[in-house]
């Protein structure tokens, strides 16, 4: 059986453009322009997870995502053209699982729902007692996946082509997320050598990761630089 989404966005070329993207990728798209109906369907379709808007014109999309955590325990991802930190823990702290800033690309939407719909599986399944695979050999952080088996990464379903090195220095930011990662202790995490303060060569391989990620300097969405202290992949 498909999974069923919920669409909920009072912008109709979004709400649009998401239900093409998803109806291409298999899913059943129930799509709202206002936050009433959208509850309504909720209370008697069964819903896998939602895309909820934040400004909508009857009801606010957090109260929207309150009201749903009352009864439903379904992944919910927040979008909004707000970027404040304050409004991203509002969100996070009534209930949704994560936030997507607009303008944002389609691939990466489907990519993060792909990634809240196995994580709550695999929660279901580790809950009733099933085997699940070990965390420990999957990463996946906002439709970036890396499996350390295989040493296979893609980025949005995309494969993203990565040296050993490369993808060592990615994987090990990645397992340190939401902290800061010195040059040096990336350095000596990698290369298992003593690290020399004249030594640029974590600074030139990052550059190339981020090249590959198309993931700019001054408008990353992965790897933060910190002046003076390192690099990091927040929360």
């Amino acid at each position: 059986m498909a999974h069923t989404i919920l669409v909920v966005d009072d912008e109709k070329e979004v709400a649009d453009l998401l239900e093409l993207y998803l109806e291409n990728e298999g899913y059943q798209v129930f799509k709202y322009y206002q936050g009433a109906e959208a509850l309504a369907c909720v209370e008697k379709e069964r819903i896998d997870l939602a895309l909820l808007d934040v400004m909508l014109p009857d009801i606010d999309g957090f109260k929207l995502c309150q009201e749903i955590r009352r009864n439903h325990y379904f992944p919910i991802i927040m979008l909004t053209a707000k970027v404040e930190d304050v409004d991203k823990i509002n969100g996070l702290m009534l209930g949704a699982d994560d936030y997507i800033t607009k303008p944002f690309n389609p691939l990466e939407v489907v990519a993060r729902i792909k990634t809240q719909l196995r994580r709550y599986r695999q929660y279901n399944e580790a809950d009733h007692g099933h085997d699940k695979k070990s965390f420990g050999e999957e990463l996946e952080i906002r439709g970036l996946v890396m499996n350390r088996s295989t040493h296979q990464s893609t980025l949005y379903g995309k494969e993203l082509e990565l040296t050993p090195r490369e993808f060592s220095i990615l994987w090990f930011l990645c397992e340190h997320q939401g902290a800061v990662v010195s040059s040096e202790e990336l350095f000596e995490a990698v290369w298992k050598e003593k690290y020399l303060d004249s030594n640029n060569t974590v600074m030139a391989h990052v550059g190339r990761i981020r090249e590959k990620m198309q993931d700019s300097y001054r408008n990353h969405k992965f790897i933060k630089t910190v002046w003076g202290v390192g690099y990091t992949i927040e929360k």
